[in-house]
């Protein structure tokens, strides 16, 4: 809720639901996804968030605000999950097809990560990233920089060496096209209005793929 550029932005109203409850309910249909778990701040601020995922009956972990990285070992070890899969709250408009392919590059691959992040095509705000919870818990026992255990991957992606990085083996998801320059995310007031533009039109349960067909017109 302390979003620097859009505070309270996950509880924005998105065609008549917060923001967060949409994703959430985007993100259900995933078939290989066994569950959902909101991993979110100790704050009293983010008691709005704990109050939605009570009325939405899905778990909420809340630990430190600045140690994110500790948080999600810590919301992985309380729900025993592996992999872990991890998706940003500012990703409203997410689509289990391409979830699913992430968890199943996972599985096949044999790696401790999987993701859509580092190599990109897939348009901003499909961002999805699969790990083993043994890669998570070796990133949370290692990784000491400040930016390390803020941004929870860094470590295993190997990405700011000069920070730190983990010996960690990793699976790209590649789109067939790179749509990487499209912009969905939710972090400014503009990227709130172009993404309420795609829920007033596209239906309920909208793929990426339909919202791709018309993003010329609502972009």
């Amino acid at each position: 809720m302390t979003s620097s550029r859009l505070p309270g932005k996950v509880l924005m109203d998105l065609a008549g639901k917060p923001a967060l409850q949409r994703m959430i309910e985007r993100v259900r249909p995933a078939r290989l996804l066994d569950g959902i778990v909101v991993a979110t701040t100790s704050l009293v601020s983010d008691d709005p968030v704990a109050e939605l995922c009570a009325n939405l009956d899905v778990p909420c972990f809340r630990g430190d605000e600045q140690d994110v990285l500790g948080r999600y070992a810590g919301a992985a070890r309380a729900f025993d999950a592996d992999p872990v899969l991890r998706l940003t709250a500012d990703c409203p408009m997410h689509d289990p097809g391409v979830i699913d392919a992430a968890i199943a590059l996972f599985r096949n691959s044999g790696c401790d990560y999987a993701s859509n992040a580092v190599k990109r095509t897939f348009p901003d705000g499909l961002d999805v990233e699969v790990m083993s919870l043994a890669a998570l818990e070796r990133s949370d026992r290692e990784a000491r920089h400040p930016l390390l255990r803020e941004h929870v991957t860094l470590y295993i992606r190997g990405t700011r060496p000069d920070y730190g990085a983990g010996d960690f083996s990793r699976a790209d998801l590649l789109n067939d096209t790179d749509l990487s320059a499209l912009r969905w995310t939710l972090d400014t007031a503009d990227d709130l209005a172009r993404i309420r533009r795609f829920f007033a039109v596209l239906p309920e349960g909208f793929s990426w793929r339909d919202a791709l067909a018309r993003n010329a017109e609502l972009h």
